[in-house]
This record gives structure tokens, C-alpha cells and sequence, in this order.
């Protein structure tokens, strides 16, 4: 089963720019919506991401992938200040970043309350930790039905994951902030083991690349050698967890090595730091093997030797300045605010101190302003302070950089790559060059930069699998077999199962809808099923529970419940109530029809007979059908073979039908053909001959072979046509094969007469009407309309049903001022009986020069549209006494 969806990526937030991430994915009628962060550049309502474009209420989940305010701090507006609390969503996080997550939302709470531009209370950020759901990474959540998600390992901080997320199939990868080199601390991020439809990745470093670890560490640790041998403070701004932890790491390693640094302090300014030091040393086994390693051995890496954490008394801040070298790690990274802040403006003025840049900083934040090395910058109050720090920028961001970042994106194989958390011109200088390596690899893989608030609308078409189950599966099916049963679709995952099986399997149950339609009539009984059998072919009649009965399509029946009323029954599907309307239609219409007039109409003196009815029909008699009903069951396969050959005849010219003998399978077989083809080549056949193009239709397979591919062709098109033309509703739907091999002794006995009559010098084999040759075919065609007429009891009323009466479909005369066709049911004209049938072949088969006068004659015996007739119409009509009975 094809199937079609389209995937909405909305940015509410870090689309061309670097925070407040949020990430909206909207497929199949679930939302996702991956981080809730922050702008530091910014405050209050300001910060957040544009969540005013979203209905929260319809989100299926929030997935948080680190606990970095960016990614992460406006959460607690979202789940207590919108909708999201009305709708049925949930949150999820890895345990390390929500216990994380809670230490960090109360300083940030705690710092917002001292401004007028608090997002949120206190109380309001507890009721938020509270409903987010902590998950382990490598295990498989299910959300709701059709959505699953699995976390995997993203590097960058503790408890950062990317998440593999499954919407009804559709795979999207969205790895937040990642890193692709293990350092000191944590592992590497991992590459999924399953190929994604879409990544969504971050660009934060674009085409940058980054210095390998080890020279930046020795890079490092000599600049800050260097400042405290110069008899200056070193500051070093860092968020209190993250890349802290791992400069404290390489801090602490470096003063073991050199033991005339032990007298200078190294300081952690950061009481959040601290607090969260006992969630690093509970998760040490999220780490890399190193770290386990050392703890394995009761050496704890997070209890460092030579830092400490800053006084807790007031001032503290000027005390350091104004005290011999040190080095201090002070939150927060971007120096907005807090301790970082502060120490900067005390320390700016002297040129013996310096300032270290050791991670990425966000476009409009200080941190990013004083990069560029200003004579001075504006103070927290207003005042304009004099830089004469040193300063210098080693990143020791978690971050992958160009050759990381394209290195990941190629092993992941998606077909789209959407860019996020990146600058405009760095996201641009990215997809450019990725853009250049899949097209010098001929890669068709789609990489898309979306804004904010820009809908991405990506298409996917895929293949639904249906699994077979219960009874269906007894049997491994074979190519090319048709599996049919009820398609049961749950959570996005299809199962094929027969009906019988569907309470075992599902718990479902089943029954069956009986509908019953009563109409009030105005017609008889023999006239309805006339005009019944003129559309379907083949009407079933019969007792039911003693009503009489006709059963159409051997679904409906068709019950006379009183005298002038119908009951309509049938099981209801989709198919049955089709035919139900249909013939609900047809019967509605009889009394109206032309037809029905034309054959109820007859010339006669005003005295009635005693017994004659007045139920519209008692000139149909009850034993004849129409014309385009399927005949009995012994002229069946006959009258289609005699068809066939018709159709054929019509777009190929004269066709010759063959009869093998006995003897010629074997001595087929004896010439090397295959057992198969002997047989098939050996079956009665009709060949087609164009010139000296053969082909050859077998009568039983009916299957074409031939020496000309394009004649083969041709004739493959022109007998399925035949075959639906030739075969009634009832025959299609009942059956569902046209031609059987109830034919085969059929065409045997036919074949008797065909080689009689070529002994006779004809010039190919062609059939009677009785007998079931094609005699005179020619003749009749140069005779023009009147072979029509001719061939009408040939083909038991096709050509006259569709070139006298002009309604082909009911089978009946829309001109109401012509007499009745020879096929049409009169009391005076009763249907031959097989034995006369049998008579007629033997003798058709034993005089064939008689055969196309014979025909023509006895055509226009039986037709009562002779002269003789027309004349008595005339008198009739001059005396008046024309009836007509509806």
C-alpha cells in the first residue's frame, strides 16, 4: 500500500540564531515539540520562544535533550502559564538532567525574582518538576499510539541526549547540542544504530573548525601560568556545570604536576555548583571509562585537591581583587549577571589580569562583546569602565565543529538535514558546503535552513506493510497470489486476517446487517425478472419460505411479499448495497420503461379471453428470457466461445479454430518443448493469422502465444476486452472467469462439424448460429444491415439488442413503434429445446452449403416485423382496437 504524509518542522525558537531552542514536528496528527529554552541575550517574555504560534494544548510530548537554560528554562512557563496543561502531554528528560534541571530552575527562579520580568514563582517551577518523566538513555518510551522515541548519548554535558523519534514511522533524528570527542569526563555522542528520514542537527561552529584537545589543554594551562607569574587574577567565566566540571578536571591535574602552584587558590564561584556536585558523583556511571575507572579505585574525581569554593561572607568579591594571583571560575558564561560580572568590572582596569573565554558565546551577551577587545564597556550600573584585562578566547565548548559536525551528518544517511542553533551566516557557510560534498558524491539529500516561525513542509512516501496472521498464514503464499481479508490498523502497524480470525486476534467481534427495502409495484412478476436478467444475465428463481423468490447476483433477493409489493434482502458490503441500488432502480422504472410497453403491446379484437390478466404481462410467457441473459448451462460455454470468436473476427478478419488430436501432445513433448507448452500449444484454440504473423488463443488457459510480439500484443488487448464484453454482471461477479473448461467438450463436439464442413472445401473453419460456425461471415458483412439482422438468433439477440433496440445495458427496444425483436419473450415464439438444438447442429453440420441461405431464411421466419405483419398492424390500427397494457 502507497502511502503519502507530509512532516511540518516549525522554529519557534534557535532558527538562524543560537538560543531559546524549540522545535515543533507536526505528522499524521501528533505534535512533538523538542527543548524549551531561553535568549540569553534577553529577559523576561522577551526571552521566550514564540510559543503564542502553537495550540500547547494539542502536544503529544515536550522531550528536553539537556538542561542548559537555553534548551531548557522555559519550560516551566510553557507547562504552567499555556494551555499544555488542558491537553494530554507529557515531558520527558534523561534522570541526570532532571536532577540537574531542578537545581538550575531554582537559581534561575531565584535570580528572575529580584526583576519585574519574572516568567514564573517558585511555586509555579515546583508543580513543573513534578510532571516531567525521567528516562533512561537506550530505553524505548511510548508515548501514545504511533509515537515512540529512544535517547541516546549526546556528549556535551552530563545527561544530554539526542532523540530518536518514531511518528507512524517516519524517523526523525534531533540530536539538541552534541559532541563528537570525548573528553575528560563524558562520552562521545553515539551514532544511532537505525538510518533516520530527518536530522535535524545543530550548526553552532558552522565551517569552523576546532584545535584538537590535547593543544588546547596545553594551550591552556601555560596562559594561565603566565598571568599568575605576571602577579595577575585569572577569570574564568563558565556556566556552573558543564564545561566547568571539565576545566576544573584539567585545573586540579595541572596544579598535582606542579607543585609551586599549590599556594595559589584556584576558587569555584558558584553555590548552584556545589549543590549539583552530588548529582556528578551519583551518575558517575553516564561517564566514560576513565572516570569509572578511578572511582572503581575509591578515587572520586570530583573531589578535587586544590579548589575550593569561594567565602560565603559579603564582599568577598573585592577581598580576591585585592589579594595575591588566583584563578576563579565564576558563573554565569555570558557575564550578563552574578558573580562573573562583578569580578570582570573589578579586575577590567589592571592589565595584570586576564580574562579566558572557554566557551561559545551567544550574539548581544558581554561575553561576545568583549571578545573584540573595546577600550571600555558599560558597568551593571550605568558607568563606563576602562579595559585593560587581557583577553583571550580557548574554546572549550561541547560543541562539534565543521569536520565533526559534516563527519556525523554523512554517517547518519538521512534524506533531509535541517539545520538549527546556529547564526544566519554560519548556518548558511554550512549548508553550502555540505550542499558541494553531496553533489560531488551524487547525493540527492535535501539540507534546509528554516527561520523562526517558518513552516517547513517536508513529503514522504513510503510503503505501509501488512502482516499476515491466523488463518491467512497457514500457507506461504506464492508470487503472485492475492492475499483478501480484513485490514485491521492499529498504532500505525497494519495486520491481514480472515474474518473469522478477528475476535481470536483483536477481541473483536462481528455481525452481520441485514437490509430490507419493500416498493409497491404495478407490473407482474415475469416482466420484472425479464428486464432483471436483461441487466445481470442470470436471475436464480425459486421458493423461499414458500414466497417466490429471485436471487440476483447471488447476494439480493428479490421476494414477491404480496401482490403488488416487493421485498428487496440482502447482506449489507459495500458491493451488495450496489447492486441493491441498481436493482431497486431498474425495478422502479419498469412500468416506465419503453420496453415494457413494447412488449406488452399486441394487436387483438376487443373481446378479452376469460382468463387473460390485468398485472401488465400477460403477454410474457413465463418460460422464455431475455435476450441478453446468460443462456442454460449447456449452451453456456458454447455461446461464449461463439462470441469470442465474433469479437475477434470483428478486429483480426477470419480466425480459424483448432481441435488437437490425441497424439499431438506427445509428439509435441517428443520435439523438446516443455511439458507446459505442449500441453498449452495443444489446447482448442483460435488462430489469428496477419500476413505471416500467427498467433494462437488458448481456449482453456486463455493464455496467447505467437511469432509476432506486437500481433501477440494486440491480440492480448483485444481479448480482454472480449472477454469483459462477452461475459454478463452476473457471470463476472460470480465467477470471475468468463471461459471455463466446461468448454472443452464442448468445443470437441464442435470441432466434428468444423471438419466436416472443411472437407466440403470451405475456406476456413467459421461458425453457424446453431451449430457453432461462422458460416457466411463474409456475405453477411458486405450485406450491411441486413446481416445484422441475420446474425441476431445467432448470437441469441446480441447484435439485435444492440442495433435494433439501441438499449445494449437493459436489453430491451427503446423504439416503441416497431414490433418486438425475434429474441424478445412472446407466447407465440417459445425458446428451442436442446434436443431441437442438437438436431439443428447435426444437420447444420451435415449440409453446409445450406448453412448461410438456411440461416438468412430462418432468421426472417422467426423475425415478426415481416409485411404480412405490418399489414395486419395497419388494420388493426384503422379499426381502432390497438391496446395497450402497463
Amino acid at each position: 500500500m502507497s502511502d503519502q504524509a507530509t512532516l511540518s518542522v516549525t522554529m519557534l525558537g534557535a532558527g538562524q540564531e543560537v538560543g531559546r531552542s524549540c522545535c515543533v514536528l507536526q505528522y499524521r496528527g501528533r505534535t512533538i515539540v523538542c527543548d524549551a529554552g531561553v535568549h540569553p541575550a534577553y529577559s523576561g517574555m522577551a526571552s521566550l520562544p514564540f510559543i503564542d504560534n502553537l495550540d500547547w494544548s494539542t502536544v503529544d510530548c515536550i522531550l528536553i535533550t539537556h538542561f542548559h537554560l537555553d534548551h531548557a528554562a522555559a519550560l516551566t512557563y510553557i507547562t504552567e502559564k499555556t494551555n499544555f496543561k488542558d491537553g494530554k502531554g507529557k515531558v520527558y528528560m534523561t534522570h541526570p538532567t532532571k536532577a540537574v534541571h531542578k537545581f538550575m530552575m531554582q537559581d534561575f527562579a531565584r535570580m528572575s525574582s529580584s526583576t519585574s520580568d519574572a516568567l514564573f514563582s517558585p511555586m509555579d517551577m515546583e508543580m513543573s518538576i513534578v510532571s516531567i518523566i525521567p528516562v533512561s538513555v537506550h530505553q524505548l518510551i511510548n508515548v501514545c499510539p504511533g509515537v515512540s522515541f529512544t535517547p541516546y548519548h549526546a556528549g556535551h554535558v552530563l545527561g544530554a541526549c539526542m532523540y530518536l523519534i518514531d511518528i507512524a514511522g517516519l524517523k526523525i533524528l534531533y540530536t539538541g547540542d552534541y559532541s563528537r570527542e570525548e573528553d575528560r569526563h563524558l562520552v562521545k555522542a553515539e551514532l544511532p544504530p537505525l538510518r533516520p528520514d530527518v536530522l535535524i542537527v545543530e550548526s553552532t561552529y558552522g565551517v569552523h573548525s576546532l584545535e584538537g584537545r590535547d593543544e588546547k589543554e596545553g594551550r591552556f594551562t601555560n596562559l594561565v601560568h603566565s598571568i599568575i607569574r605576571r602577579g595577575g587574577h585569572v577569570l574564568l567565566p563558565a556556566f556552573a556545570l558543564g564545561r566547568a566540571q571539565e576545566l576544573l578536571l584539567i585545573l586540579d591535574e595541572y596544579w598535582k604536576k606542579h607543585p609551586e602552584l599549590h599556594n595559589v587558590p584556584i576558587y569555584y564561584a558558584s553555590n548552584l555548583a556545589k549543590k549539583c556536585m552530588a548529582v556528578y558523583q551519583t551518575f558517575i556511571h553516564t561517564m566514560n571509562s576513565n572516570i569509572r575507572t578511578r572511582f572503581a579505585k575509591r578515587d572520586n574525581p570530583f573531589v578535587f585537591k586544590h579548589i575550593s569554593n569561594v567565602p560565603s561572607t559579603r564582599g568577598w568579591e573585592k577581598k580576591i581583587a585585592e589579594g595575591p594571583p588566583c584563578v576563579v571560575l565564576a558563573s554565569p558564561g555570558f557575564m550578563q549577571v552574578g558573580p562573573s560580572r562583578e569580578l570582570l568590572e573589578l579586575w577590567a582596569p589592571d592589565a595584570r589580569n586576564g580574562l579566558i573565554i572557554t566557551g561559545y558565546s551567544i550574539e548581544g551577551t558581554l561575553a561576545r562583546d568583549i571578545m573584540t577587545e573595546p577600550e571600555e564597556f558599560t558597568g551593571l550600573k550605568g558607568n563606563t569602565i576602562p579595559r585593560k584585562i587581557s583577553v583571550d578566547y580557548i574554546s572549550f565548548s561541547a560543541h562539534v565543529d565543521y569536520a565533526q559536525n559534516s563527519e556525523f551528518i554523512q554517517a547518519v544517511k538521512a534524506q533531509h538535514v535541517i539545520l538549527v542553533h546556529g547564526e544566519q551566516n554560519t548556518m548558511g557557510r554550512l549548508r553550502a558546503a555540505m550542499t558541494s560534498k553531496y553533489k560531488e558524491r551524487d547525493e540527492d539529500v535535501k539540507i534546509h535552513t528554516p527561520r523562526n516561525l517558518e513552516t517547513l513542509n517536508l513529503s514522504f512516501r513510503g510503503e505501509r506493510v501488512a502482516k499476515a496472521i491466523g488463518t491467512l498464514a497457514d500457507k506461504a503464499p506464492q508470487p503472485n497470489d492475492v492475499l483478501s481479508g480484513l485490514l485491521v490498523a492499529k498504532d500505525y502497524s497494519y495486520t491481514l486476517l480472515d474474518p473469522r480470525d478477528l475476535r481470536d486476534f483483536t477481541g473483536l467481534s462481528t455481525c452481520i446487517v441485514t437490509q430490507r427495502q419493500r416498493i409497491v409495484i404495478g407490473v407482474g412478476w415475469d416482466l420484472i425478472r425479464w428486464h432483471l436478467e436483461g441487466m445481470y444475465g442470470k436471475v436464480e428463481e425459486g421458493l423461499h419460505d414458500g414466497v417466490l423468490t429471485m436471487r440476483v447476483m447471488g447476494v439480493l433477493d428479490v421476494k414477491q411479499t404480496a401482490e403488488h409489493e416487493l421485498t428487496l434482502e440482502w447482506e449489507s458490503s459495500a458491493s451488495n448495497d450496489m447492486i441493491a441500488d441498481s436493482t431497486l432502480a431498474l425495478i422502479t422504472g419498469v412500468d416506465k420503461s419503453p420496453a415494457s410497453v413494447k412488449l406488452t403491446t399486441t394487436p387483438h379484437s376487443h373481446t378479452h379471453p376469460p382468463e387473460a390478466s390485468t398485472n401488465g404481462d400477460s403477454h410474457i410467457h413465463p418460460h422464455q428470457h431475455h435476450p441478453h441473459a446468460d443462456p442454460d448451462s449447456e449452451a453456456s460455454s458454447v455461446m461464449r466461445i461463439q462470441r469470442l470468436a465474433m469479437f475477434l473476427e470483428a478486429h483480426f478478419g477470419e480466425i480459424e479454430l483448432h481441435m488437437p488430436d490425441d497424439d499431438e501432445v506427445p509428439e509435441a513433448a517428443e520435439k523438446g518443448q516443455d511439458e507446459e507448452d505442449a500441453v498449452t500449444s495443444n489446447e482448442p484454440s483460435f488462430i489469428v493469422t496477419l500476413d505471416e504473423a500467427i498467433a494462437r488463443i488458448a481456449l482453456l488457459s486463455l493464455t496467447v502465444t505467437g511469432n509476432h510480439e506486437p500481433l501477440r500484443k494486440r491480440v492480448e488487448a483485444v481479448l480482454d476486452m472480449a472477454l469483459t464484453t462477452v461475459s454478463s454482471l452476473s457471470e463476472s461477479f460470480t465467477s470471475g472467469a468468463p471461459v471455463d473448461a466446461a468448454i472443452e467438450e464442448a468445443l470437441v463436439e464442435k470441432s466434428k462439424s468444423l471438419s466436416l464442413e472443411a472437407q466440403d472445401g470451405d475456406a476456413a473453419p467459421t461458425t453457424n448460429g446453431d451449430s457453432g460456425t461462422h458460416e457466411g461471415h463474409s456475405e453477411e458483412q458486405a450485406e450491411g444491415s441486413g446481416s445484422s439482422k441475420n446474425a441476431a438468433p445467432t448470437d441469441s439477440g446480441v447484435d439485435d439488442g444492440a442495433n435494433e433496440n439501441g438499449d445494449a445495458s437493459a436489453g430491451v427496444a427503446m423504439d416503441t413503434t416497431e414490433e418486438p425483436s425475434a429474441q424478445a419473450p412472446t407466447s407465440s415464439t417459445p425458446a428451442p429445446s436442446s434436443e431441437a438444438k442438437a438436431e439443428t447442429e447435426e444437420a447444420s453440420s451435415s449440409t453446409s452449403d445450406e448453412g448461410p441461405a438456411g440461416g438468412a431464411t430462418a432468421a426472417e421466419e422467426e423475425r415478426p416485423g415481416s409485411d404480412n405483419d405490418e399489414d395486419e398492424d395497419e388494420d388493426d390500427e384503422d379499426d381502432g382496437i390497438l391496446e395497450v397494457h402497463a
